[in-house]
């Protein structure tokens, strides 16, 4: 019983399923968890104890009566506070919406509780949804259940620090800047962004938008890429008024057995450095996956400028979450940008280059990424996988301070702006391309890192068992001993 709570999703339905634990047994014991750890970890910030007992109860009773189970039948789970939930805040750590309680279920959050999970409670998030660390003024600051110091990741990082700690069976996040793959890195579990468009965004946006914003998903964390699949497949599919004219068939996988796969490493971009000891655990991972079977190149790359496709995905990326900026802000970016050097590419001055940008250059800076997917399609016509980094380097300390370009984080003994690591996130994002990232091994200090395998366009499934198998293989999902 002691080790349950951290079984993938899918092995607790099993043990649902054949009576070797009651859904409201597996209930209680997340709860009791939840109260002997959450206090320092501040990961999951709401709940609903009552609701969640009744449906356990009815799960236990669903399956005494042999009724048909759903995938994740009976499945403790806590979601992302920005997901609607009948019942629950959906405030975005802001403030100003902290009454806001929505009256209809984000879609992809029906579809979960229809495939029988049990959701009981919601994770924290950062301000808006932007950063890479988890503290609003509402909720608090999250911690990493890794070393209690540093950020679990953002805006996801609620998410992953539930997981990792064993106070959840499965979870959910978004991604337009690694929210997802980020946090997953930080805590040592794993998380899916899935390509564009395939799990709809309704219900998982602030008050009063409807639509849905350019490069931003939905996908699932868990502490296993198999739960990662049967969550997707769950969330995944065309939503109203859309499912009137067309259904999701995502291509499989391309291999079956690591043998098969042809793999392109790539550890550090020229001016995007990447710490060391998280370079040595992907080259690692390689040298295992090389040992197996597979192709492996360590200079295969999409036919790309490096620094182009940052400052493409900057512009693009801060373009799409301008609707939240104020007049104020708006007018300090139209001053920078003004007074800025034509060659200035710095996270601020793209940033405010981006918040003011005129709808012809949006339309010449999209084109400048339809023309890097492309590249990416040619990529994936010789190799099957790109393995990445998901960041500059593993979790680093809480720092409030100041705005997010300002904060400063150590890579093998220079400091950077951590913006800067967002290069990882934007990559692939900004084309819309799938990516999974999966635990990669501890750097020496006993801190987790994860590798991103990104795939081909609608090729979620390759980018799924390719991560699949390296679990199988080398070993995955390991608990933070504070937590065992």
């Amino acid at each position: 019983m002691t080790e349950i709570h951290f079984l993938p999703a899918y092995k607790q339905a099993e043990m649902i399923a054949s009576g070797e634990i009651g859904a409201e047994e597996l209930l209680d014991h997340y709860l009791g968890r939840i109260a002997r750890y959450n206090g320092d970890l501040n990961a999951v910030i709401w709940m609903d104890e009552k609701g969640a007992r009744a449906r356990a109860r009815d799960a236990d009773k669903a399956r005494a009566r042999g009724d048909a189970l759903g995938p994740l039948h009976g499945v403790p789970m806590t979601i992302k506070e920005s997901y609607n939930l009948v019942g629950s805040p959906s405030t975005w750590g802001n403030p100003a919406w902290k009454d806001h309680y929505p009256d209809r279920n984000a879609l992809s959050v029906q579809r979960l509780l229809d495939a029988g999970v049990n959701i009981f409670g919601k994770t924290n998030v950062p301000f808006m949804l932007a950063d890479w660390q988890s503290f609003n003024d509402i909720y608090g600051t999250t911690n990493n259940p890794w070393d209690l110091s540093l950020t679990p990741g953002g805006s996801s990082g609620g998410s992953a620090a539930a997981l990792a700690a064993g106070l959840t069976g499965i979870e959910t996040g978004s991604d337009i800047g690694a929210s997802i793959r980020n946090p997953a890195h930080y805590c040592g579990v794993c998380g899916h962004k899935p390509t564009y468009g395939v799990i709809p965004g309704h219900g998982q946006k602030p008050p009063g938008i409807v639509a849905d914003s350019d490069i931003a998903v939905l996908g699932p964390l868990a502490r296993s890429a198999v739960d990662l699949e049967i969550a997707l497949d769950i969330m995944a599919g065309a939503g109203s008024p859309q499912n009137a004219a067309w259904k999701l068939n995502l291509k499989p996988a391309r291999h079956r057995h690591i043998a098969d796969f042809r793999v392109a490493v790539m550890t550090a971009a020229e001016g995007f450095d990447v710490d060391d000891d998280y370079q040595a655990c992907l080259n690692g991972i390689a040298d295992k996956l090389e040992r197996s079977g597979a192709k492996v190149s360590r200079t295969a790359r999409p036919d790309i400028p490096i620094a182009h496709a940052y400052e493409t995905y900057i512009l693009l990326l801060r373009a799409a979450t301008s609707g939240a900026l104020t007049d104020a802000q708006l007018e300090r970016f139209r001053k920078i940008v003004a007074t800025a050097d034509p060659d200035d590419k710095s996270y601020l001055t793209l940033m405010a280059r981006a918040g003011t940008l005129p709808h012809k250059e949006w339309l010449r800076v999209n084109n400048e990424r339809c023309l890097m997917a492309l590249k990416w399609q040619e990529f994936f016509k010789d190799y099957d996988i790109l393995i990445c980094p998901a960041a500059a380097g593993p979790a680093f300390p809480q720092n409030q301070k100041g705005e997010r370009q300002d904060r400063m984080i150590n890579i093998n003994g220079n400091l950077q702006p951590s913006t800067d690591q967002m290069f990882w996130a934007g990559y692939p994002n900004m084309v819309d391309l799938p990516s999974t990232v999966i635990p990669a091994g501890f750097t020496p200090a006993g801190l987790p890192v994860g590798l991103q395998a990104v795939a081909a366009y609608g090729e979620d499934r390759t980018a799924l068992r390719l991560c699949q198998l390296i679990e199988e293989a080398f070993g995955g999902f390991s608990p933070p001993p504070a937590y065992s």
